[in-house]
């Protein structure tokens, strides 16, 4: 079995910066620090450093490594054979990468959110050059111009990416907004994926991202995606497009379950034009929805709601949030061997599921 872990990330570093040339460079991010002079206890353990991107300061966050499980230079893929190491030591076979600063807003600019966006996409394309098909990363593409944003993915969809990063807003703009539709065709003519990951996009630029990752529990922005999408129907017009919802937890399947077909049974007068399954054990596969999973919640249960073809995990790694288990893989190995889930249920959320959905 190949194990793939379904939520991992990378660290922003100077070299992430390095592909921005000609006019592209005036927008290159410059790492700032506190100076001596600021009050002791200003910004909390790690916050201390921020990027300074377009005039506005995004936080780089300094990570322990023992918190983390993790080091610099995996994380920053300084060294690519030490992130793999550390993926052989874990038993993990394939990293799928995602962003860390593109988890918010940066720039309301179009021209600078595409010199960011191709900066990124080139660094991780020649990192993930050297792993031998083990890593394999998130497209991040500048959404402010949607026609830029689909040429973008047109140059990542051979060089190793395999998924659209997508906030579940942005800009005011959400996931079933019709602005995106082009980006969606295209992301299906190719194969890849929509990955609605928890951050946000719809805060002011100089705030620092807001929304649901800074002090909410509970990522809201992407749960409403979900009912968005089976609401308007939105797989049916995309009759081939994937979408996943990472890094938001999966306890909260069986209340949007509950709601949406308490509209469809006692709102029938209101909305006669229902675009979702009869069922609720096929609405993941009729939409084709996948939904990574944590330790932390009781997977057995929500395994109960047609979703055993659609579950995956992620360890977050490089992360050390409320997201973050470097063991969660290993974890899922361990309860199918105790039988608190079963074999088939594990390969499936370890192997199946994620290889079917990133199409890895």
């Amino acid at each position: 079995m190949a194990i793939i872990d379904a939520d991992t990330h990378v660290d922003e570093c100077e070299a992430t910066w390095a592909y921005m040339t000609g006019a592209d460079a005036r927008y290159k991010p410059v790492t700032l620090v506190p100076t001596e002079a600021m009050a002791e206890g200003a910004v909390r353990p790690g916050y201390a450093r921020n990027w300074l991107i377009d005039g506005h300061l995004n936080v780089r966050r300094i990570r322990d490594d023992v918190r983390t499980g993790t080091t610099v230079e995996a994380r920053e893929l300084h060294d690519v054979p030490a992130r793999l190491r550390r993926m052989d030591e874990l038993g993990i076979d394939v990293h799928v990468m995602y962003p860390t600063v593109f988890l918010h807003y940066m720039t309301g600019k179009p021209e600078a959110h595409l010199a960011l966006c191709k900066s990124y996409n080139r660094w991780l394309a020649d990192r993930s050059a050297q792993s031998a098909g083990r890593l394999r990363w998130v497209a991040v593409l500048p959404t402010l111009d949607i026609n830029a944003a689909v040429d973008e993915l047109r140059w990542a969809s051979d060089k190793g990416a395999c998924g659209v990063f997508k906030l579940a807003t942005e800009y005011g703009r959400s996931v079933t907004d019709p602005y995106f539709f082009p980006l969606y065709d295209e992301a299906q003519s190719l194969g890849f994926p929509i990955c609605i990951h928890t951050g946000s996009a719809d805060s002011p630029a100089g705030i620092g991202g807001g929304g649901d990752q800074d002090g909410g529990v509970i990522a809201s922005n992407v749960v409403n995606a979900f009912g968005a999408i089976v609401i308007s129907g939105l797989a049916q017009k995309f009759p081939r497009l994937r979408f996943g919802f990472i890094e938001a937890g999966a306890s909260w399947i069986p209340h949007v379950l509950d709601r949406l077909y308490a509209r469809r049974q006692r709102m029938a007068w209101a909305f006669a034009d229902v675009k979702y399954a009869r069922e609720k054990e096929t609405l993941f596969r009729e939409h084709r929805l996948y939904v990574t999973c944590q330790t932390i919640e009781d997977v057995p249960y929500l395994l109960k709601f047609g979703t055993e073809d659609h579950l995956m995990i992620g360890t977050d790694f490089s992360h050390a949030d409320q997201s973050a288990d470097i063991d969660s893989l290993g974890t899922i190995q361990r309860w199918a061997d105790e039988g608190a889930i079963t074999q088939e249920a594990a390969r499936k959320i370890l192997e199946d599921n994620p290889r079917a959905f990133y199409g890895v």
